[in-house]
């Protein structure tokens, strides 16, 4: 099991502690970053003391039915609201009878500090009525409000669903967040749901009002001594990082062979000097499988950053191999974006033919049939090595080079009953654990029961952690296990 030291929030928050012991210039002196919106003046708080709130910050407190800046009391502390209100309306998609509302660069500022020892930070959020989609950055101040940086990559809220967009690590000291609505357009956006937790899993209280400084905050440019340790990760009542992050990918452009992308229908861990993710991780329910047909839109991903060379559909034609899905098409049934989603060609690797049409195909309905008897299933599933036969014959690269034919594909199934506490159960041995490592190529058997191994001995082939959210204890003895179980 390949282990990964403790990781701060995007690294960002850490410098900002230190800031007063570096040679730089006062961060009052320097320009906002050129991809932060205008830092926003802030008018002197009342410096009477509240009694401290909790978080979560669920809204349901706030009566502001008014776009105009304006403080807010609410269940956590005062947050200062610039274009922004409570909304109540059936448009507004929330959990409860309020969710805040945010248009153009609208704001939510918290006017305290959230105490020492936050780790983990969860924000939903999810576009207005019909709205197009918004995007939105999280940015955070460990200096009383005075300097801020953002943490993580920008997130996009797209649709009627409520997505929980959670970011993991610690701060060294007291955090004050502000969500900041950055794509200036017509669309608005609802969020819902401020979530901050220690160390122990438990909510944190809020904090004591306090003057606001005497200078507006500044939005602090991006000092290159910085490099996001985690990008935040997205997911809905269907984790589908609930295993974890098996290579501590991150959003970072510096990250080229470990480059996090997360959507709500998967989460990748994509290699984009490869041209194919190391690994795709996804949950599959009852709910994720309905009616949607196959839509067969296999396109370049736009969430790739510009800067790497981007897969299209074309990069496979002629080459003997199948565009073979990793989330697979059918897994994603309940919604047409859903199911479009997995033709990205992120969710891609060059696949001989018989692996894909046949061995893989009757793994996917055999998982499918689980869940359909109440099951739900984590899945991880990647590809490693170097070179494939499909109908063309053996091949290491195509596409001129830009995408690597992998030598093997391999899939981890965790299987337990429809239930909560997941982790919890992995760990007490209430599931099935199944581990395949198939050949990529023509002469491959299409029982896939054939090529079951332990997740131990898919982790020394590609050094990856497949099940770091799980104990330590119960990793030891669960991924040295072979599943020999009946698979008919």
């Amino acid at each position: 099991m390949r282990r990964f030291s403790p990781l701060l929030l995007s690294g960002i928050l850490l410098s900002l502690s230190s800031a007063g012991c570096s040679s730089t210039p006062p961060e009052t002196s320097r320009p906002a970053a050129a991809d932060a919106p205008p830092a926003i003046a802030v008018e002197p708080a009342a410096s009477v003391a509240q009694a401290p709130g909790r978080f979560p910050e669920t809204f349901e407190q706030g009566t502001k039915g008014a776009y105009t800046e304006a403080d807010e009391q609410l269940q956590s502390g005062s947050w200062h609201f610039t274009e922004a209100l409570i909304g109540s309306s059936d448009q507004d998609h929330k959990r409860g009878e309020h969710a805040a509302r945010l248009r153009t660069r609208g704001r939510l500022r918290m006017n305290f500090d959230a105490p020492s020892g936050v780790r983990t930070i969860r924000i939903s959020s999810a576009a207005y009525g019909q709205d197009t989609a918004s995007t939105w950055e999280l940015w955070g101040s460990v200096d009383g409000g005075r300097t801020f940086r953002r943490i993580g990559a920008p997130v996009q809220a797209k649709g009627a669903r409520l997505l929980t967009t959670t970011f993991q690590g610690t701060t060294p000291g007291p955090l004050r967040l502000e969500i900041r609505k950055t794509d200036g357009g017509s669309g608005r956006l609802n969020i819902d749901d401020v979530v901050l937790e220690s160390g122990a899993g438990t909510a944190v209280a809020g904090g004591n009002t306090t003057s606001a400084p005497a200078t507006p905050p500044v939005s602090a440019p991006a000092s290159p001594r910085v490099q996001p340790a985690q990008a935040p990760s997205v997911s809905t009542d269907n984790d589908n990082m609930g295993l974890g992050n098996p290579s501590g990918a991150t959003a970072s452009l510096s990250s080229s062979t470990n480059y996090l992308l997360v959507k709500p229908q998967f989460t990748i861990g994509y290699n984009a000097q490869r041209g194919t993710p190391t690994w795709v991780s996804w949950h599959l329910t009852r709910t994720d499988i309905g009616s949607a047909p196959r839509q067969d839109d296999f396109r370049p991903d736009p969430a790739l950053p510009r800067e790497f060379y981007q897969v299209t559909r074309n990069s496979y034609a002629g080459s003997g191999f199948d565009k073979g899905h990793n989330c697979p098409s059918a897994d994603r049934t309940r919604e047409l974006d859903d199911n479009s989603a997995t033709f990205l060609m992120t969710n891609m690797l060059p696949q001989a033919g018989n692996n894909n049409q046949r061995t893989w195909s009757s793994l996917e309905e055999w998982t499918r049939g689980q869940v359909q008897r109440g099951q739900e299933v984590y899945v991880i599933m990647g590809s490693y090595g170097k070179g494939g036969t499909g109908t063309n014959g053996f091949k290491t690269t195509i596409d001129n080079g830009h995408v690597t034919v992998p030598s093997r594909v391999w899939k981890v199934l965790v299987i337990l009953p429809e239930g909560s506490n997941d982790v919890q159960r992995i760990a007490a041995g209430q599931a099935r654990l199944l581990a395949i490592d198939t050949p990529n190529d023509q002469s491959v058997s299409p029982d896939w029961s054939r090529y079951r191994v332990s997740i131990d001995a898919i982790e020394a082939a590609t050094g990856l952690d497949l099940l770091s959210k799980i104990s330590l204890a119960a990793q030891d003895s669960l991924e040295a296990q072979v599943d020999t179980a009946p698979t008919r």
